[in-house]
């Protein structure tokens, strides 16, 4: 199994040097990060010229790569060329937006994956019965609409909430942003607080997915159930419970896993849409701000964060496969 990891760490990391010369070149031909600059009052083409060499502009785009590259492996990830932005930090930026995000994500993601698994099954053991019926409508309603139109629905109806509270001389519960004081008070109280920031862009993230999870673990459960070594299974006279969690469950998970991996870039993109409707500032709105001021340092630090986790994903993906399957990592 150890050999089994190892050969996919070696395989990932080629993965990430392609991907990242490839960004590098997308993001240098996306525009002109001193287009702003040339255009302000007062400013010479001579000061122009000084710019462009104090940021690299003049030297060729594969030293400006290696440059980068460089920097980035020992965590020097330039500064932000936004105006205004005082030269701040990419690092720093990129890793605050960054724990802001994974919060949203990691706790949508678990919740999508436990309540999917747990309903996919369900719905394919018990098939054409109402339980089965019922879920299906609701993973094909809330697959079917915009994560946008989630979120603003879920943030309606906790102002709702709130002024329900209000009216019966409570406070308000349900937050889009932390406190700026911080979570305060006993235990009990700071995770309600936490509850109540977290709980709409959490759902409004888990929801989508929850969908997706939920019908291909039951296509993958029933097309389990019917093969031979089940039937053979069940007609050795093992018990149900045994059947569907020692012989079906495990197998049917692979395919699933795959699908969780790929899906991991979709709910990247979902948060950048949930984080403007509830207005956070996450990595959503980092790359928004990127991509609208030109930042090109900005985008790569977001890029590359966002290329490493995929490839995590997917890394932990292979691993599981191991586990669940030994003939992968036999293969």
């Amino acid at each position: 199994m150890l050999r089994y990891i190892i050969r996919r760490i070696l395989i990932s990391i080629p993965i990430l040097g392609i991907g990242s010369f490839l960004a590098y070149l997308l993001v240098s031909a996306a525009g002109n990060p001193i287009g702003e600059y040339r255009a302000t009052p007062g400013v010479t083409e001579e000061d122009v010229q000084n710019l462009m060499i104090e940021l690299g502009l003049d030297r060729p785009i594969w030293a400006r790569y290696w440059d980068w590259l460089t920097g980035f492996l020992t965590g020097d990830w330039g500064e932000s060329l936004a105006l205004g932005s005082a030269k701040a930090d990419v690092y720093e930026e990129v890793m605050r937006a960054f724990s802001v995000t994974f919060r949203l994500v990691i706790g949508a993601e678990i919740l999508a994956i436990v309540l999917g698994v747990a309903i996919g099954v369900l719905a394919a053991v018990r098939q054409y019965t109402i339980f089965d019926y019922v879920a299906t409508t609701a993973a094909f309603v809330m697959f079917s609409m915009p994560l946008f139109c989630v979120a603003i629905v879920l943030k309606m109806y906790g102002i709702r909430f709130n002024d329900l509270l209000v009216s019966m001389g409570g406070e308000r519960w349900i937050r889009t942003i932390p406190p700026a004081q911080g979570f305060q008070g006993s235990f009990f109280e700071q995770v309600s607080q936490y509850v109540g920031v977290y709980l709409l862009p959490t759902l409004s993230l888990m929801l989508i997915s929850f969908a997706a999870y939920s019908r291909f673990q039951r296509a993958s459960m029933l097309e389990t159930l019917g093969s031979d070594y089940v039937r053979t299974a069940r007609a050795k006279g093992l018990r149900p419970s045994r059947v569907i969690f020692r012989h079906a469950f495990r197998n049917a998970l692979i395919p699933v896993t795959t699908m969780v991996s790929l899906n991991f870039s979709a709910v990247l993109g979902g948060a950048i849409m949930t984080e403007m409707v509830f207005g956070w500032r996450g990595m959503g709105s980092l790359l928004v701000d990127a991509v609208g001021q030109k930042d090109p340092p900005m985008l790569m630090g977001w890029l590359m964060v966002t290329a490493v986790l995929t490839v995590a994903f997917n890394l932990v993906a292979d691993i599981v496969y191991g586990f669940l399957d030994p003939r992968i990592r036999l293969g």
